[in-house]
């Protein structure tokens, strides 16, 4: 769960205007209900009673925490600038810079959990800009009224964020950490590398032997745990995460499904060509999947298993090609070779839940109109493309929902 600095500093101060006061008055007793329920379900989880009890003493809602879960900014800006917001010369420089200072640590995480230095580092950066605003009270907040925020008032996912709440409890209980030095992100994300409490429950690790797992204050415990969380999950040392290609003209974009994974020597045999001078994987029998974010004008990518694991750590498109570009430019290599379409228009949160409705209606499923593009809202605009006789790219942007509206049943 990015801390995304910009957008947080430009909503921080409309947030807490919209969302407080009279209704936060109004909501206070449900939400002192809520925690004591919490409180007796951290018991039954083993947390002890006076380390709940005073976590929850006198937590208020969080007034920016509820509007949070509309914004993430890797599923609402275009993807270009997200990527351009992390992959930039300032921080490819630092953190070519804290390669060097933390080689030796680098190496020895390596070693023990087979994962690439510079995809650690990239995590690092992109996550918490390599620590920098751990410390800054206008990005990070206190996590315990975060999730306890979330898991009382978020009508969305209330399991999800109460499990989350146990478990930053559950730290606390440990003794890895304190309240005070307990915070992270609007979703309860900590450290350096931004985990969440249940994750830190099953992949945190004590790199640097001071008996403590300290996400907050040790790069190295931070590191190694990312590294950790990845070979969990099945990283494969000594594979990429994917790279750029070259589609040839007149391709049939209906095999960029995201889902089917051919060999490279397959992808080659229909006339797929690496991007830059990296060629295909020695051998060409390793198996990637075929995505075009932007659609037919923008850059085309086959993304290996190792992807996958990215989208573990944050399942959203933008975010995992972030981490992996930045890793690429950390390590030497070259920008994207083909641009984005950066004079389309994007969609609202309106206009994304308006175009899953639709396609819907239409009878393409979207697996629900919740406004977030994923895998399968973007299978479902392939289907609509197709029927259409359109380039079947899977695209949403302005021109695509007025051809779904013009295509919809009149009300």
């Amino acid at each position: 769960m990015r801390l995304d600095t910009t957008l947080l500093l430009l909503l921080l101060p409309l947030l807490v205007l919209t969302t407080g006061g009279a209704r936060a008055e109004e909501a206070r007793p449900d939400f002192e209900q809520c925690l004591i329920r919490l409180q007796n379900l951290a018991a039954e989880r083993g947390v002890p009673a006076a380390t709940a009890r005073e976590a929850l003493k006198d937590v208020a809602p969080d007034p920016a925490v509820l509007p949070a879960t509309r914004t993430q900014a890797e599923f609402v800006r275009p993807i270009w600038d997200y990527i351009d917001a992390s992959v930039t010369p300032e921080k490819i420089a630092t953190g070519q810079a804290k390669l060097a200072e933390w080689a030796e640590v680098l190496g020895r995480i390596e070693a023990a959990y087979g994962v690439d230095r510079h995809v650690l580092v990239a995590f690092w950066g992109v996550e918490s800009g390599y620590g920098s605003v751990l410390d800054d009270p206008r990005i990070v907040r206190p996590v315990i009224p975060a999730l306890a925020t979330l898991a009382c008032q978020d009508e969305g996912r209330p399991a999800f964020w109460r499990d989350e709440l146990l478990g930053a409890l559950t730290i606390l209980g440990q003794g890895d950490a304190d309240r005070e030095r307990m915070t992270g992100s609007w979703a309860g994300a900590m450290g350096h590398t931004q985990f969440m409490p249940s994750a830190y429950l099953k992949h945190a690790v004590d790199f640097d032997g001071d008996g403590k797992r300290d996400i907050w204050r040790s790069v190295p415990d931070a590191l190694a745990s990312t590294a950790n969380f990845l070979k969990s999950d099945g990283w494969r040392p000594g594979e990429g995460w994917g790279q750029e290609v070259v589609l040839p003209d007149g391709f049939d974009y209906r095999l960029a499904d995201e889902t089917t994974e051919r060999t490279f020597s397959e992808w080659a045999a229909l006339g797929l060509k690496p991007a830059g001078s990296k060629g295909f994987p020695a051998g060409a029998e390793r198996r990637a999947t075929l995505v075009v974010p932007a659609g037919a004008r923008g850059p085309a990518f086959l993304l290996e298993p190792n992807f996958k694991m990215i989208l573990r750590y944050n399942t959203a498109l933008a975010y995992a090609l972030t981490v992996a570009h930045l890793s690429d430019r950390l390590a030497g290599g070259p920008a994207f070779a083909r641009d984005w379409p950066r004079g389309d228009r994007m969609l609202t949160n309106d206009e994304r839940t308006d175009l899953q409705t639709r396609l819907e209606a239409l009878g393409h499923p979207t697996g629900g109109a919740d406004g977030k593009v994923g895998p399968k809202t973007r299978a479902a605009i392939r289907a609509f493309q197709s029927a259409q006789g359109l380039v079947p790219d899977g695209y949403a942007e302005a021109g695509l929902l007025e051809k779904v509206r013009a295509a919809s049943p009149a009300p």
